[in-house]
């Protein structure tokens, strides 16, 4: 079987390179840390506590759950590696939970994955690794780490397409990918099994979590609902409205609508239709064809560059999306303070709040939050501006 890294070095007094892995309870997470040991490193777990189990249903069973933790600190001891606790509630709460209502109460659609790699994942771990004294931090993502004699560093996606997540990591700042470690990168997902299994390690048939951690109901709005004030025009009724302002039914709220979206619309139109923009100003959820979600031209903000010189004007990239998406041709028309980029060709249901992520091949760049795109619908209101 491939192996992803080589064995480490031998660091200034002989000592093995010490890693901090973040475990969270899951196969890859395990096999991550795992492979470190039997590679030569001297290796620590952690999980991290993200938000208040008991306020939630079902608390046990998410990815980040109790049951999560004692899996991982099972592993560990089968691993003989030390296992720690962190408690990040205060940080995830902030930085993704206060962040996921905000942009649903504004009408976008949020990645809460990417917000947790960006803003808290691996900035804490990088704070805790260096209060441990430790070289390098590592997960069990899908992408790729490659390391120049130089001392360079690329980020790249993972070997099995099916379940690359370089999409994820476009928040990480340069200097955490330079002592980042991910493991099972160049691996497929049969192999990470087999791996765990012939490890014996008690993750190893544990089926994935599909829900996002904080919602283990699998229904957003029920946090919605708690988290917003009451009668919070989000989750009021509002008009369902055609591209040229015909009003065509009511909504119960618009936070339980996204662009692209076709369920929940009602019937009577004479082909099928899909939301096409969200206007939280007026409460309007705007219908039309599938040919009014395409897309040329998209606005992104919040961009981070993973690499060191990145891409400006005139320059050819390639842009995915949305996660499960197909990177497509683009070319760069303004790098800051926004990036705007324009489309080789049309896109359907390009959704703000989501990650506008870019390539070079495998090589990933950098990416942003998608703010606006512009359709065959008219312009939006003033009040949401307009691209130039």
């Amino acid at each position: 079987m491939k192996q992803p890294e080589a064995a480490p070095p031998v660091l200034p007094g002989g000592r093995r390179p010490r890693i901090l892995v973040a475990m969270s309870g899951g196969v890859d997470s395990s096999v991550a840390a795992a492979l470190l040991v039997e590679r030569g490193y001297e290796v620590i777990g952690v999980t991290m506590k993200t938000f208040c189990y008991e306020d939630t249903v079902d608390h046990g069973k998410t990815c980040c759950g109790l049951d999560g933790i004692r899996d991982a600190r099972r592993v560990a001891d089968g691993l003989g590696i030390p296992h720690y606790v962190f408690d990040v509630e205060e940080a995830f709460t902030r930085d993704v939970i206060d962040d996921f209502v905000s942009e649903y109460a504004q009408g976008r659609t949020p990645n809460p994955c990417v917000r947790c790699n960006s803003n808290t994942k691996f900035r804490d771990l990088i704070a805790r690794g260096k209060a441990l004294d430790c070289d390098g931090i590592a997960s069990g993502h899908y992408a790729r780490v490659e390391r120049s004699e130089e001392g360079g560093t690329t980020l790249l996606r993972g070997r099995d397409q099916e379940k690359d997540q370089a999409y994820f990591l476009w928040g990480l700042p340069p200097d955490v990918v330079e002592v980042l470690h991910l493991p099972v990168g160049d691996l497929t997902k049969e192999e990470v099994r087999e791996q765990a299994s012939a490890l014996g390690l008690v993750t190893a048939d544990k089926p994935e979590s599909q829900e996002i951690c904080f919602v283990p109901t699998g229904d957003y709005r029920d946090l919605l609902t708690r988290r917003l004030e009451t009668r919070h025009p989000a989750l009021e009724p509002g008009p369902i409205v055609t591209s040229d302002g015909t009003v065509v039914g009511e909504h119960d709220g618009y936070a339980g609508f996204t662009v692209g979206q076709r369920k929940g619309l009602g019937g009577g139109f004479s082909e099928p239709h899909f939301v096409i923009e969200v206007r939280s100003a007026t409460r309007e959820v705007v219908v039309g064809t599938k040919d009014e979600l395409d897309a040329s031209r998209v606005e992104v903000g919040e961009v981070n560059w993973v690499v060191g010189s990145p891409p400006g004007p005139g320059d050819e990239v390639l842009v995915q999306i949305r996660h499960r998406a197909r990177a497509v041709p683009a070319s760069i028309q303004q790098a800051s303070p926004l990036l705007r980029l324009s489309l080789h060709s049309p896109q359907s249901a390009v959704t703000p709040g989501q990650s506008a992520v870019l390539f070079s091949g495998d090589q990933l760049l950098g990416g942003g939050r998608i703010i606006r795109a512009d359709t065959r619908a008219p312009a939006p209101s003033p009040a949401l501006g307009t691209m130039q």
